[in-house]
């Protein structure tokens, strides 16, 4: 079982936040102003950051899908 990252970029509004929770997986499009997802199916030992950046986000704009890869 495994994770994907999912990031809305409609509600994004370029916090970069999640930059300092879980910096493997994701990343930062300054022309765009919002995250951008580095590694979509991060391995487990990331998820506890991924988990994290999802929480404080003030945006809301992340998310965390279960997958059975």
């Amino acid at each position: 079982m495994g994770i994907r990252v999912v990031a809305d970029l409609d509600l994004c509004q370029g916090h970069q936040l999640c930059q300092g929770e879980a910096p493997e997986v994701l990343g930062f499009d300054a022309g765009a102003d919002v995250v951008t997802v580095l590694e979509e199916h991060p391995a487990d030992a990331l998820r506890p950051g991924v988990e994290d950046a999802v929480r404080y986000c003030p945006a809301l704009a992340l998310s965390i899908e279960e997958t059975d890869e």
